[in-house]
């Protein structure tokens, strides 16, 4: 009896040589019975277990292999990461923008309590010392003037005196009629804080200038309420650094003697407070005609505090017309009229420095008549000058 061997497809599963005839792409064969779940374990085990029959040899090693090296390198890269091999510098390029330095963030904290703010300088060593800000009081120089040949000499002399004074200082300089260019460009260049005002009222009397200058300026205080020491400084008196020191512990009214040339010009004179420390107990008085006088002060022998002007209740004074100097008082007296309009009696007086034992500031009366007024502060043409002969 002939015989038929059948030749073994090389596609066909050994485990099933001797089981049947069921092809493995065939619908019936058990691996397409298996759901994807299972197909995926199979897969681990075999490769797990070392089974040889999902993959031809050579390709399963060669997969095998490259998953060696991927876990081989990647734990050769993090072991490399965690080993410390040194600072690395940072390699950016640098910045070279100009930036305001922005102060750093703190962090803000709840139920914190300051104690004490202390202000300090810090020196370029990083050294700190501490400053203590001194309030001050302004003082408020009051100087009337008017076109002569030594108006320039004199108010520059007044300003250079009072830049030295301590900050703050208010220079109210008063003109008749219109203000002089030269006037403000003096004032411009002291460097200084001040005020230029004109007084415009028509004048019967050259003597009454003074007066009236003065009053433009306590109006002017009056409306803006200015608050300080007042002090009434005429271009043509000569003082003392230690006068502006004292005025600032002036507390309502102040006053102190002053020293005079007399008209004769051979001999001088005290006028002002007799002081025992700081209480006034009497006058330095050598001229007859003014002994009738309630107060012998000069002009520039005394001070006052501005608030009297524009705030009387504040020193317990009736609401009463506006404080101002009179024009019509005789020449002499009109100091102690306008003292009495301040202040009561000596009781509301402060005589400064202690005792009055010191001059501040001195009334020459050095004013020369005889020079003649130039026309202008600039010269049009060249000075003739004459060469010496040698």
């Amino acid at each position: 009896m002939a015989s038929i061997r059948r030749t073994l497809s090389p596609y066909q599963d050994r485990s099933h040589q001797n089981g049947g005839n069921v092809s493995p792409f065939s619908v019936n064969s058990p691996s397409h019975k298996l759901n994807s779940t299972s197909r995926f374990a199979l897969g681990v085990r075999r490769f797990i277990g070392g089974e040889k029959h999902s993959l031809p040899r050579k390709g399963f090693r060669t997969w095998k292999r490259s998953i060696y090296s991927c876990l081989s390198f990647f734990l050769v890269g993090f072991l490399l990461g965690l080993a410390p091999f040194g600072e690395f510098e940072d390699v950016r390029t640098p910045d070279f923008s100009f930036e305001v330095n922005r102060p750093p963030i703190l962090d803000v904290k709840e139920d914190i309590v300051v104690d004490k703010v202390e202000l300090a300088v810090v020196k370029r060593e990083n050294v700190k010392e501490r400053f203590d800000y001194v309030a001050r009081k302004q003082v408020i120089v009051v100087t009337p003037t008017y076109n002569r040949a030594l108006q320039a000499y004199y108010l520059n002399r007044l300003g250079q005196v009072l830049r030295l004074v301590p900050p703050p200082v208010l220079w109210i300089v008063v003109e008749m009629n219109v203000a002089s260019t030269e006037t403000a460009d003096i004032l411009r260049g002291m460097g200084i804080m001040y005020r230029h005002l004109v007084c415009t009222k028509n004048l019967t009397n050259i003597k009454d200038r003074g007066v009236h200058q003065r009053n433009t300026a306590l109006e002017h205080i009056e409306h803006h309420k200015l608050d300080g020491i007042v002090y009434f400084a005429d271009d043509d008196n000569i003082y003392s650094l230690e006068l502006f020191d004292t005025l600032r512990e002036i507390s309502r009214f102040g006053t102190w003697p002053v020293a005079m040339l007399a008209q004769s010009k051979n001999k001088a004179v005290l006028e002002g407070p007799v002081c025992n420390g700081s209480h006034v107990i009497g006058w330095h008085t050598n001229e007859k005609s003014k002994k009738l006088r309630r107060f012998h002060v000069d002009m520039s022998g005394f001070a006052f505090n501005s608030t009297i002007l524009w705030d009387p209740k504040r020193w317990q004074k009736p609401i009463a017309p506006s404080i101002r100097q009179l024009d019509t008082i005789k020449e002499g007296f009109q100091e102690t009229t306008f003292i009495e309009q301040l202040v009561e009696d000596e009781s509301q007086m402060e005589g400064t420095p202690f005792g009055c034992s010191k001059i501040l500031n001195w009334h020459l009366h050095l004013e020369a008549r005889e020079v003649g007024y130039p026309r202008g502060w600039l010269l049009q043409k060249n000075l003739d000058a004459v060469l010496p002969i040698e």
